[in-house]
């Protein structure tokens, strides 16, 4: 009997060892790793430049370049990737909403850039996303965006260009990373960042028409952007009163001006038709 309990003390101490080793397993599996947040962030890497030349495929699985894309444009670039089962698609939806009521048309104005981090995606892969976006959002001219993969290489220069950071985690076969997207100047020059996966359309407009170089945008708009500061803790243009002061003051004596060189011609033209006999 006691052999029994013996046998049986023992099964279940080693029954213990052998559950508390694959909790220990279970949990350096399920642990993130320490530098993590290393690996992953978006860093503001204003005035960098994004090389425009690397090799890239479109959703019809023909090789672009960022510069063939842009065609002179200001450019909205949105990384991520088209299977990610987490806030990739929230951010394309906010993208997709800002967009339809920014007032400005994509493909037209500025161009939308969609890029995967995943070298394993293709071009099927961006089709199929084009396509499920396209039927949420069609007032956004999603059919016009581009839906783009690459090489390792080509796709880690971009985003290594733009600050993006992202980690493949093995615990669940999916990229850890942040959310934003990047704006990009006519040559491919990074001019601002919007964070998060909402994004306000007026403040998208503006980030565009400051990107675009004067390009696109109305009197208002640029007006605005003389009188505004933006915040990229918030994400938001802000108005500066000293600004606003000095463009009206600007505009005061724009227009003091105007009216006196009126009031002289006036005059001009007076003195010389009392001159004439």
């Amino acid at each position: 009997m006691k052999l029994i309990c013996a046998r049986g003390t023992g099964g279940l101490l080693a029954l213990g060892l052998l559950v508390a080793s694959g909790f220990a397993a279970a949990d350096t599996t399920l642990r993130a790793p320490a530098d993590l947040r290393s690996q992953v962030g978006f860093d503001q890497e204003l005035g960098a430049q994004v090389p425009l030349g690397a090799g890239l495929l479109d959703a019809k699985g023909a090789s672009v370049q960022l510069r063939d894309l842009m065609e002179g444009k200001a450019a909205l670039l949105v990384p991520g990737y088209y299977r990610c089962v987490n806030l990739c698609s929230v951010v394309r939806a906010g993208v997709a909403h800002a967009v339809a009521q920014s007032g400005l048309r994509p493909g037209s104005d500025f161009e939308v850039l969609l890029l995967s981090v995943d070298p394993h995606e293709g071009p099927a892969d961006a089709s199929t996303a084009q396509h499920h976006d396209a039927t949420q959002h069609p007032g956004a001219d999603i059919i016009r965006w581009h839906y783009l993969t690459g090489t390792p290489a080509a796709s880690a220069a971009i985003m290594r260009s733009v600050g993006f950071r992202y980690f493949f985690d093995t615990r669940n076969g999916q990229y850890d990373h942040d959310v934003g997207v990047v704006l990009l100047s006519p040559r491919g020059k990074v001019t601002q960042y919007l964070f998060g996966a909402q994004f306000e359309p007026r403040t998208l407009r503006l980030a565009l028409v400051s990107a675009s170089q004067g390009r696109i945008g109305n009197l208002v708009d640029h007006f605005l952007l003389m009188c505004c500061d933006y915040d990229p803790a918030t994400g938001r243009y802000s108005m500066v009163i000293r600004r606003v002061m000095q463009t009206l003051g600007i505009a005061t004596l724009l227009a003091l001006a105007g009216l006196v060189l009126l009031l002289r011609r006036g005059e001009v033209q007076r003195s010389r038709g009392a001159a004439q006999p």
